[in-house]
């Protein structure tokens, strides 16, 4: 069995992919954990090596990878080559971190004693990915996992199964450079649909279990994760809105706007999706995005100067025409959105990015459809917009645009945004991988990438060491014998 890979730009088949057998993930989760055995003995430092060697082979390799992330995923160009950035730079990352699992020295209460944390390798970690980050969102969970000391099973997106081997070839590179102190099955990567990701998170052996995708599919693995309490890193849904005050920069805020909303052709997690605008200034920016909008270059995104390339599939094109015909029903008022059939790729699914003016936040606007739709709210106080943007099941970005120190403040305060991003002139799109990523409420609650998120692949060991020759008890405890 396998998969037949088209890619979006123009429906062509690009390769196949073989199936993994539901029958082998027992054997792919034994062999991860005979990996784990020997890999947690290897010195974290020595293990940051293997991601040094992997980040060299990676710039190598930089143009090709991005080439076939352009081919699988649509993305443009210049988004293909910023993905593959991401992997080279969370492997920076993850070198210096494998010098830096630092644990704690917490003062003893108790005469000649010392405490301490210290962190350890927990096991197999399974990442399931998605299609629209094919190989980047991957990179941030296996470089920190593997200089966790933590063995790596990979379920890619059905839809993007190409970049994915790609990668293992090229880690296999860097495997080979490494030598014997990596053991066999240190990284592997199983093809097929939601049956193997099932088993990844149903397998007491696989103790991490990494999702990114929509809520629904993070409501489904979750719970199966937490019933053996597992431990689950959820990257889920986005509905990131974007508040912009009277004293914004209206001209960057129009830039920005574009890009969150439009890049990746709107299929981001932290894609812009609801634009919260000051009723004072609302026409005037509605209508300098509809001017910014109508000049986008639509067609293939291997092309220059293409800003929006294909949806991934024609079933995203209709999600997102139902969306749009939902939100004319509730009030909405509709410019753009149209499917785009001339000057483009045959085969593939282009469509128009759509603005719509809506008269409140209805209920179709509190879900998320992953296409380039962004709904426009007016606004009066600052309490009204920031109870607005809160008031949605997602919490993963969200930004503000005002030149205002107390606005600005205010929306990064604990009576602002409630999302695991928030951002003051810039949008919510693009974030680094140097801060924690990831989101509250419906978006799951995970943190990949850089700060401290990987405190999530390792166990947490708290150790007190009697150095004294009698043994007294904490909090004045009397137990003589």
């Amino acid at each position: 069995m396998e998969i037949i890979v088209r890619s979006p730009i123009d429906g062509s088949e690009l390769g196949r992919a073989p199936i993994t057998p539901l029958a082998d993930m027992p054997a792919v989760i034994a062999r991860s954990q005979a990996a784990f055995l020997a890999w947690r003995s290897v010195p974290a430092p020595r293990r940051g090596e293997l991601i040094r060697l992997f980040g060299e082979e990676l710039r190598a390799e930089k143009a090709s990878l991005a080439a076939l992330v352009t081919a699988e995923a649509g993305k443009i160009a210049t988004e293909g080559l910023g993905e593959v950035q991401e992997m080279i730079d969370i492997c920076d990352f993850a070198v210096g971190l494998s010098r830096q699992l630092y644990g704690l020295t917490i003062a003893s209460e108790r005469p000649g004693h010392r405490m301490m944390e210290t962190w350890h390798p927990m096991g197999p970690c399974a990442v399931i990915s998605a299609f629209n980050f094919p190989v980047a969102v991957w990179a941030w969970n296996a470089t920190l996992a593997l200089v966790c000391g933590d063995p790596v099973i990979w379920k890619p997106s059905e839809k993007t199964p190409l970049t994915a081997l790609a990668s293992m070839k090229i880690f296999e590179r860097a495997l080979a450079r490494f030598g014997s102190d990596a053991p066999p099955a240190l990284v592997q990567c199983v093809i097929g649909g939601a049956e193997l990701g099932d088993a990844l998170a149903t397998s007491r052996e696989v103790p991490i279990v990494s999702a990114t995708g929509s809520t629904r599919m993070g409501a489904i693995v979750g719970p199966k994760v937490a019933a053996r309490f597992g431990r689950s890193i959820l990257e889920l849904g986005g509905n990131n809105a974007m508040i912009v005050s009277p004293s914004a920069d209206l001209d960057m805020t129009v830039r920005a706007i574009v890009f969150s909303a439009v890049g990746t052709a709107g299929q981001r997690c932290t894609t812009l999706r609801r634009l919260l605008v000051h009723r004072s200034i609302r026409d005037d920016l509605v209508a300098r995005v509809r001017k910014a909008y109508a000049t986008l270059p639509i067609g293939d995104p291997r092309a220059s100067g293409t800003l929006v390339g294909p949806l991934i599939d024609a079933g995203s094109r209709d999600r997102m025409l139902a969306a749009l015909g939902r939100a004319s029903a509730e009030g909405g008022v509709v410019h753009g959105g149209r499917p785009v059939t001339t000057g483009v790729p045959a085969g593939g699914v282009y469509v128009e990015p759509a603005i719509v003016e809506m008269p409140a936040q209805t209920a179709g606007m509190r879900e998320e459809t992953f296409a380039p739709i962004l709904y426009v709210l007016a606004w009066d106080t600052l309490d009204e917009a920031i109870a607005l943007q809160n008031d949605v099941p997602q919490g993963l970005s969200s930004s503000i645009f005002t030149t205002d120190l107390r606005e600005a403040e205010t929306f990064l305060s604990a009576v602002g945004s409630d999302c695991g991003i928030a951002n003051v002139n810039m949008g919510p799109s693009g974030a680094e991988i140097g801060g924690a990523f990831g989101g509250e409420k419906e978006t799951g609650g995970g943190r990949e990438s850089g700060s401290d998120s990987w405190r999530a692949y390792m166990r947490r060991q708290t150790n007190s060491i009697n150095y004294s020759r009698s043994l007294p008890l904490a909090q004045g405890v009397n137990f003589d014998i």
